[in-house]
């Protein structure tokens, strides 16, 4: 399983994740409801999760460091400011928010609990590798960060 870590690339997992969503939608349709589809809903979430995504990105090119997932041993530092003071993966939550909207938009039960497997991928394969390299990169200072910061919300 090792072999898996950072392998694939996050925004792909999202695509990836995205389609199964769209897959179970029209596969399964009778876990499809009107009551769940809510366009509004599903666009405040979406719009929600590119702010997110994109307040990220800026705070990591402020910082001059690498926002390339496959490159975490190549962050000069540790960026704590912006949205990383709410969350150690800000830019992995944004992208959820943007699967949950996908998921109201396509108004399927099954659609939107797929949103776990993003998470569980995301959590095994890429963000337990990527902190272990930022504790080898920064030692106390990641550890004081994760003691005060949550790793989703």
């Amino acid at each position: 399983m090792k072999r898996l870590e950072r392998l694939i690339p996050p925004p792909l997992v999202m695509l990836l994740v995205g389609l199964l969503m769209w897959g179970f939608a029209k596969w399964v349709p009778e876990l499809s409801f009107a009551w769940l589809h809510h366009v509004a809903v599903a666009g405040a979430l979406t719009l929600l999760g590119v702010i997110i995504s994109l307040a990220s990105v800026l705070s990591f090119k402020r910082a001059g460091t690498t926002i390339h997932p496959q490159r975490t041993a190549d962050p000069t530092v540790l960026v704590s400011s912006g949205p990383y003071r709410y969350s150690r993966n800000p830019m992995y939550v944004g992208v959820l928010l943007i699967l949950l909207g996908w998921g109201v938009y396509l108004g399927n039960l099954l659609s939107i609990f797929s949103v776990a497997i993003f998470i569980a991928y995301i959590t095994r394969f890429q963000i337990v590798p990527e902190e272990r390299l930022l504790q080898e990169n920064f030692g106390q200072a990641f550890l004081n960060y994760k003691n005060k910061v949550r790793r989703w919300f």
